[in-house]
């Protein structure tokens, strides 16, 4: 198999492939290491392999009963631990630490067969959504080196649209698969709280905000894992019942369904909204209508900005209680040259947040829930744009010393100030992403499709929200878009027309 032949296949074409023993594991890897090889000094999107092992593990598989054995798949370098990895989270904190064990999703995924490449590039601790952190440099997009691939899981994005894999692993607790699906042209869908394997021992994954799964670059790959990786777990804080059927089928060979779905173009939270994300909303009504679908402008009624308020309370008090459990282990106070600045306002900020305004905040979230399941009495569905502006220039959203130093005095501020001056640290970001962070805190699948691409060659997504538990109307309608017109993909990505 050489490199041409590798990019013409997804995730279930590779295994498809494997499975009649036309391709071996080993050509597979070979040529998925050759790939990283020969792209990943551009992009920095890999940040550690671990060839040697891999080509040990091809003689473990099972390719007849394991769905994807000899499949090469890459994991974010935050919560999806190989044993004996390092699990970084793009931070200088843990670059001495080493998995215990696997974790229950990259465990999961083991079972079926897939061969780990290695981790990607993150920011740290997944706080942004662009990878820029300190101690690995810029990840950056392969549609334009000039601009990133969004984040959390943008080493991942960046993977999966320059060929290296068919897919990568990574998690979303604000729109951290999403925001880079729609930088990159992936497929980033989120599933529903309690639907992949998260626990035990890991806590609640921001109290239930933050999911694992992965982004591809076609929607039958979403699905094919949706099946593999949905769970009940009895130890799991959340639990959402098992889909009674296959995903994978239902995109193969699903009765098209007339949904009534409403649509907005406004952000949230009163920031702009470019035109070419309205555009990209737009074109994807005018052929929602041609298919027979009844679409309706109309907002969904949650107060956006409250909403994105208590989502930084809780960001804040999640990050203290982590660096109290690091101090502990280190036997030492954590300083601001521990982390980046980020980290450490949120972790200041939070040393303040009490018991009481933390489940004052969840509250809220539970309140938005309430709404969203309101507003699916109406409409099906729920359309955006993705995010609001195409990718963002590396370097464009990272602090500025002058932004630094006002941070710094974090601590002389007030608990009000303090939650104030995490709003505005995150404003100019916010302001590039404010749709997806809902979808996270209302527990609701939500996909990221790619169907614009912009003046300047740079693609753009948008997204859908369905009622919890129906990932089968989000995924069966994003493979009726991928056979259409609006589908972008892979078309004008320079890394696969090389």
């Amino acid at each position: 198999m050489d490199e041409i032949s590798y990019l013409s296949y997804d995730a279930v074409g590779l295994a498809q492939l494997l499975k009649k023993k036309e391709i071996s594991a080993q050509e597979v890897v070979e040529v998925a290491f050759q790939r990283l090889e020969k792209v990943n000094k551009q992009l920095n999107a890999v940040i550690r392999t671990r060839k040697e092992k891999v080509l040990d593990e091809i003689q473990s598989l099972n390719v007849m009963e394991q769905p994807f054995a000899g499949v090469p798949i890459l994991l974010k370098d935050i919560s999806q631990a190989i044993k004996g990895e390092p699990m970084t989270n793009g931070s200088k904190l843990f670059m001495k630490n080493r998995a215990a064990k696997d974790s229950n999703f990259v465990a999961t995924l083991r079972k079926t067969g897939f061969l780990f490449l290695g981790h990607t590039n993150v920011p740290e601790f997944g706080l942004k959504n662009i990878t820029e952190p300190e101690i690995y440099g810029a990840a950056k997009n392969p549609w334009n080196e000039c601009y990133s691939p969004g984040g959390s899981s943008g080493g991942a994005a960046a993977s999966v649209a320059a060929g290296i894999v068919p897919l990568a692993g990574g998690n979303d607790g604000g729109g951290s698969i999403r925001i880079p699906a729609s930088f990159t042209s992936l497929v980033g869908l989120k599933p529903t709280r309690g639907r992949t394997p998260v626990g035990p021992g890991v806590g609640r994954q921001w109290q239930g905000a933050s999911i694992d799964f992965i982004l591809s670059r076609t929607v039958r790959d979403s699905a094919a894992l949706l099946d593999y990786l949905q769970t009940i777990q009895p130890e799991a804080a959340f639990q959402t019942p098992l889909y009674n059927g296959s995903f994978f089928n239902d995109v193969q060979h699903h009765d098209k369904q007339r949904f009534r779905i409403a649509f907005s173009t406004k952000s949230p939270v009163g920031t702009p909204v470019s035109e070419e994300a309205k555009a990209a909303v737009y074109q994807t009504v005018k052929w929602l209508e041609a298919e027979g679908h009844i679409v309706e402008e109309k907002e969904n009624g949650v107060n956006g900005v409250r909403l994105m308020e208590n989502y930084y309370l809780m960001n804040a008090g999640e990050m203290a209680a982590m660096f109290l459990s690091l101090e502990k282990m280190l036997g030492r106070s954590l300083t601001y040259d521990d982390m980046e600045i980020v980290s450490w306002v949120l972790y200041k900020a939070g040393e303040r947040v009490s018991a009481a305004e933390f489940a004052l905040s969840i509250e809220e979230w539970d309140i938005a829930a309430m709404q969203m399941a309101s507003f699916h009495q109406t409409y099906d569905l729920f359309l955006t744009s993705t995010t609001a502006f195409p990718a963002p220039k590396i370097g464009e959203l990272m602090q500025t010393e002058q932004d630094i130093e006002k941070l710094m005095n974090i601590e002389k501020l007030s608990s009000l100030e303090q939650q104030q001056l995490i709003y505005d640290m995150f404003e100019p970001s916010l302001t590039f992403t404010p749709f997806t962070q809902l979808a996270n805190l209302t527990g609701q699948p939500a996909i990221s499709v790619p169907v614009h691409k912009t003046k300047n060659g740079l693609p753009l997504g948008v997204q859908f929200i369905a009622p919890k538990g129906r990932e089968n109307w989000l995924l069966n309608l994003a493979h009726d878009i991928e056979q259409s017109d609006l589908w972008i993909g892979m078309q004008g990505n320079p890394y696969f027309d090389k």
